[in-house]
């Protein structure tokens, strides 16, 4: 096998344990990496602005794959190695369809975070208690959503949208299928839909990163645990799922570590990367 000299890891429920924390023995892991020369990235549905400390403040950690793989931002520069963005008919369009089914929205445009003030306050009980710090620090609340749509129109990179129960989901799901039958339609959390342009998700992103830093897809691990982990395990040399992970993601995978209460992380990184037993 190839030396592994890229490691892309999602944060939820791969990274983070339930706590959102970063356990001593996964940074330890992540350290000796780096101190390797291995490039380790975040990659994450998040926007940038959502991409916490924990992992950015590492030293080393240069990268970080963002709005699944919408955009792949340099940390030190703030450079976009990777940038696609929704057409900007599009993503108007695609507001219009999930507009009507209501849950808890947020709009990823230009690395930033936006929701609207009503959604803001009618909605934040829909999402899960360890994610709802997250959502208040990170979000930008603004009156008039499809204003801002059109004042931002060629820098929107994801659709996030939590709903009250998996009925409501599934049909907002088949009206943008059936409307919208190119946008990337994908799933990080339970009763979540995320939206990215045709062709966007965070495999394609995750190899433009490889690309950029000239390397072969075979010296790539990606770790994963949801759907939107897929096209990156799919693709990357190595792709580990972590013990928690979909089952559509454990058949996608090469591999199957612990799961994220259990240092998966860390075991995928000692046992691919470092060559600990």
């Amino acid at each position: 096998m190839p030396q592994i000299k890229l490691v892309a890891l999602d944060l939820d429920g791969t990274l983070f344990n339930d706590q959102k924390q970063i356990t001593p023995r996964t940074r330890a892991a992540i350290e000796a990496a780096l101190q390797q020369g291995v490039a380790v990235v975040p990659a994450t549905g998040r926007a940038v602005c959502g991409v916490p400390e924990q992992i950015t403040a590492i030293p080393g950690v240069r990268y970080a794959l963002t709005s699944n793989g919408a955009a792949v931002v340099d940390l030190q520069t703030g450079q976009k190695l990777v940038d696609l963005p929704f057409d900007a008919a599009l993503a108007l369009r695609v507001y219009d369809v999930i507009e009507p089914f209501g849950g808890a929205l947020s709009i990823f445009i230009g690395g930033k975070s936006y929701t609207t003030q009503q959604n803001a306050a009618e909605n934040m009980a829909l999402v899960p208690p360890n994610l709802r710090r997250y959502f208040r620090d990170t979000r930008i609340e603004v009156a008039d959503m499809r204003q801002t749509l059109h004042e931002h129109a060629h820098e929107i990179e994801k659709f996030s949208i939590l709903y009250p129960d998996e009925a409501v989901r599934t049909a907002a799901w088949q009206a943008v299928a059936a409307a919208c039958p190119a946008v990337e339609i994908t799933s990080s959390l339970e009763r979540n839909m995320e939206l990215n342009a045709p062709g966007v998700s965070k495999g394609p992103g995750l190899m433009a990163l490889a690309n950029a830093l000239g390397l072969d897809r075979r010296e790539v691990m990606a770790v994963g645990d949801s759907g939107n982990d897929r096209t990156m395990i799919e693709l990357a040399g190595l792709g580990v799922a972590m013990g928690n992970a979909t089952d559509e993601v454990k058949q996608a995978a090469d591999a199957v570590t612990a799961d994220n209460e259990h240092d998966g992380v860390a075991q995928a990184i000692e046992r691919y990367v470092l060559g600990v037993l």
